[in-house]
């Protein structure tokens, strides 16, 4: 776990993840993961998302739109790296400003599948940091120094899911 003193008061961290050993092969995780649509199945906070460009692959983008009690905010987002039951991962941005890298790690265990959520907060990565934290804080009502806690519990809500999904008989 990364982190720094916080300008808003706290430990700031800048890197969350949260594992899970899923009974089921990585093709059929990284089938599920790896698609943007089903986000809105998986994540406590996405309600929708609108793909710009099909096939998922690397260099595509899509649209994410978000939930969190009363507060409404969407994101744009372009795959970063996209490897067959390996890696998917995703750079965001909001009002063209870089917010966050998420993505997924598998793993093969035997017949399972370690996957792992991750999130890295790239809001001090450029000069613009202090506007998108701003930002960050009006549209989602979480101050910059609180988000990994929060994305971490959600990606536990996440893995979760994805575990119920796909251990579920059919």
């Amino acid at each position: 776990m990364e982190s720094t003193a916080g300008t808003e008061g706290g430990e700031r961290e800048w890197v969350a993840e949260e594992s899970v050993l899923v009974d089921a092969p990585a093709e059929r995780v990284f089938a599920l993961v790896a698609d943007p649509r089903r986000a809105s199945e998986l994540s406590p906070e996405v309600f929708r998302v609108r793909l710009r460009d099909v096939p998922v692959e690397e260099g595509s983008r899509f649209i994410g739109f978000n939930r969190r009690g009363p507060f409404v905010w969407f994101t744009n987002c372009e795959v970063t790296a996209h490897v067959p039951d390996r890696v998917h991962a995703f750079r965001v941005y909001s009002f063209g400003m870089e917010v966050a890298l998420w993505g997924y790690r598998l793993e093969p265990v035997g017949e399972s599948t370690r996957l792992t959520e991750y999130w890295h907060d790239l809001r001090r990565d450029h000069w613009t940091a202090p506007v998108v934290s701003f930002l960050g804080r009006v549209f989602t009502g979480v101050r910059a120094d609180r988000r990994a806690a929060l994305n971490r519990a959600g990606m536990r809500a996440t893995l979760d899911r994805v575990r119920a999904a796909l251990e579920t008989p059919v």
